[in-house]
């Protein structure tokens, strides 16, 4: 039994020492060969609470690239759980030092400087009501170290504002240093009033050419507007010809790729990760039911053997309750669909075993044991792979799951049906023998349903090949009608 952290840097923080303590059950032993080069002699465990169940992580010389989330590993046996949680580091800088560097653009300029910061601290100036003040220029620099120092500035034209304050806030930590200066009136620069004459005379100026060139300009005006409506006509015409023939290349360009997709989209299906109501087109339907004789004692199977719940919803530690499907897959390709339903705090799995596998007492799913599946934990929903788990990224909370089986390609796909879009797959699955059909209910209020299918007899296969040929006709048809609203929209 022992522990060990690895972190996983999120993003570079510097310059505050962070104690982290992560709750699990560990022996006094420190795992030191597991450990990360850059983490060598600059780690230790607190082992002071060691007694009450408790480990402390001490991080020496902190570092900008410590931050990140740390993950704590811990095993009893075959259990194993882990605990997470985020290390933030910062640093605060020095106070802002801030002074009068002159008159500038019709104001006073007034300079902001600080350094020692980290993250990128937030400047800002206010007057003495506490408003708001738009800075004119910010420079930003990072050191060796990783710590930003910034210089402000800020020009005040109102010469009302003679108080003005520089603070410098640290996103993380939710602390600021500010610093005030007051700007003495004689600073300002004072307005000539020969500035304003010059003003008015340039204005008046300015109306007075307008105004001629207005009345000279009238006549010919007049006749020019006449000239340019008649070349709009003869250039509208002109681009509606061209707009026209435009439309026309566009539409044969659209068939073309149509078509191209159509033939690629048939060649390369079997590898692409499409949703599934397009890879079901080529799947069978595999029709089964629960094997009673498979499940484990605290399961309970319904009726029709399509649905299967647990009696007991509380943890247990000492055993996985599991159920298989009656009948095995040993080639070609099909697909089913599980229905969940799950209540606050439920764990599953389900996907696929190899017949034969070893289900009882303590287990861990994955393909090296025979078992190639995803479920939901207490911490999201995961694939489970031979190295561990691999998280899912997930839009919509799956109310069905749909398992694909391309035996003959070694290809293992699920799919959330709630909108159609693929969760994961296992490449090129090294398996042999039958695979059946895999359901566990690890804990809380949760149900399992196979969604009920009809088996396909020999007399329906006829009718599939009538509708498979209708359903390529329907292709065929909307593809024409969706050249027609592309020639629709171009050709109203």
């Amino acid at each position: 039994m022992g522990i060990y952290c690895k972190p996983s840097v999120l993003f570079q923080d510097s310059y505050l020492l962070v104690l982290t303590q992560l709750l699990c059950w560990v022996t006094t032993k420190e795992q030191k060969e597991e450990q990360m080069i850059e983490y060598s002699w600059r780690t230790s465990l607190v082992k002071d609470q060691f007694h009450e169940g408790k480990a402390a992580v001490r991080i020496q010389n902190v570092q900008e690239s410590d931050s990140g989330i740390y993950v704590c590993h811990f095993k009893h046996g075959h259990f194993r759980e882990e605990a997470i949680l985020e290390l933030k580091v910062a640093a605060m800088g020095s106070v802002p030092e801030v002074y009068i560097k002159g008159p500038e653009d019709g104001g006073v300029c007034v300079v902001c400087m600080t350094s020692g910061w980290y993250p990128e601290p937030q400047v800002h100036w206010r007057d003495s009501r506490g408003e708001d003040l738009p800075a004119s220029s910010e420079t930003l620099h990072e050191d060796a170290e990783g710590l930003f120092s910034t210089e402000n500035s800020l020009v005040v034209r109102d010469s009302s504002v003679r108080n003005v304050t520089c603070s410098t806030f640290n996103p993380i930590l939710g602390q600021e240093k500010a610093m005030a200066i007051v700007i003495p009136e004689p600073f300002f620069p004072q307005a000539s009033p020969w500035k304003t004459a010059f003003v008015v005379i340039l204005t008046m100026m300015g109306l007075l050419v307008l105004g001629t060139i207005s009345l000279f300009g009238w006549e010919r005006f007049v006749r020019l507007k006449l000239q340019k409506e008649q070349i709009h006509i003869h250039c509208e015409k002109d681009k509606a010809q061209t707009e026209k023939e435009d439309a026309l290349r566009t539409a044969s360009a659209l068939r073309e790729e149509l078509d191209w997709r159509k033939v690629a989209y048939n060649h390369a299906w079997r590898k692409a990760q499409l949703y599934a109501d397009w890879r079901k087109e080529h799947f069978q339907t595999w029709t089964f039911t629960l094997d009673p004789a498979s499940a484990h004692p605290t399961l309970v199977i319904s009726q029709d053997r399509m649905r299967v719940t647990r009696k007991d919803t509380t943890v247990c530690l000492d055993d996985l309750f599991s159920v298989l499907g009656t009948k095995g897959i040993s080639s070609g390709r099909y697909y089913w669909e599980v229905k969940l339903a799950n209540g606050e705090g439920s764990k599953w799995i389900l996907g696929v075993c190899r017949e034969g596998v070893e289900r009882k007492g303590f287990y861990f799913e994955s393909p090296e044991k025979g078992f190639w599946t995803v479920g939901q934990s207490s911490s999201g929903y995961w694939a489970y792979v031979d190295s561990g788990r691999d998280s899912l990224s997930i839009r919509q909370a799956p109310q069905s799951v749909g398992v694909f089986v391309d035996y003959d390609e070694r290809n293992i796909s699920f799919y959330n049906m709630s909108d159609k879009s693929h969760l994961f797959s296992f490449h090129e699955a090294s398996f042999s023998g039958t695979l059946l059909p895999y359901f566990q209910l690890k804990s809380g209020n949760v149900s399992m349903t196979v969604s009920s299918m009809a088996c396909v007899s020999e007399g329906q296969e006829g009718e599939e090949g009538e509708k498979g040929e209708e359903q390529e006709e329907g292709k065929e048809e909307e593809e024409s009608q969706f050249l027609q609203r592309v020639r629709d929209t171009l050709f109203p």
